[in-house]
């Protein structure tokens, strides 16, 4: 069987899974009558997810075509959002109400899909070497989520995530987690780099 078709059927699989997450989530909290679609689209998880659903929509789509080395980078920058929503889950989430209270959408779409995705990555590097200083691109999308997350918080009297909630410690301690995540961040910018440089120089030369 064609490898690329593999992949492609199996990208769409985890893009049904997440959607369904996302859709069955939704589903329970306008059922409960507590669903502010605004607040539940503003999760870093939430948004990570679709972008990482984007992803797999478009290389599932394009199997046959080469990708495009901006594909390739959007395909990264969906690996970095992820595994920091897997991992900051982990560590500062696991016993907080983040409106993903479904039992299996909690495990989907903070567990199941990341690691898809990363494993997505891993199986099928870029063709096209992404530099560490080009990956730092994917940096602006979290800091863009930060910086929204703070106006908006004290407009709506919401925030997505206790970490970033001033009423917590304050402004500073804020800071602090944001500074400490962004530079996680450049960490797995470089990891997942170096990842895709390394795996597709080998694919290349058994090729």
């Amino acid at each position: 069987m064609d490898r690329r078709l593999v992949l492609a059927t199996a990208r769409a699989a985890f893009t049904a899974l997440a959607l369904a997450a996302i859709g069955a989530q939704l589903a329970e909290l306008a059922g409960r009558g507590v669903l502010n679609p605004v607040n539940f689209f503003s999760y870093f998880t939430i948004q990570s997810n679709l972008i990482g659903v984007a992803s797999f929509l478009v290389a599932a789509a394009g199997w046959r075509r080469a990708r495009s080395a901006a594909m390739d980078l959007f395909r990264g920058a969906a690996v970095v959002y992820l595994t920091v929503t897997l991992v900051v889950f982990a560590l500062l989430l696991s016993n907080t109400d983040v409106d993903t209270a479904v039992p299996w959408v909690n495990t989907v779409v903070h567990q199941v899909f990341p690691l898809a995705v990363i494993a997505d990555w891993l199986v099928d590097p870029p063709d096209e070497p992404i530099t560490f200083r080009r990956s730092l691109w994917w940096l602006v999308y979290p800091l863009a989520w930060v910086a929204y997350t703070l106006v908006r918080g004290p407009i709506a009297g919401w925030y997505p995530y206790p970490f970033i909630d001033p009423a917590n410690g304050g402004y500073a301690t804020v800071a602090g987690y944001v500074v400490a995540i962004l530079a996680f961040g450049i960490v797995l910018c470089a990891i997942v780099s170096a990842a895709g440089r390394m795996l597709g120089a080998r694919r290349t030369a058994v090729a």
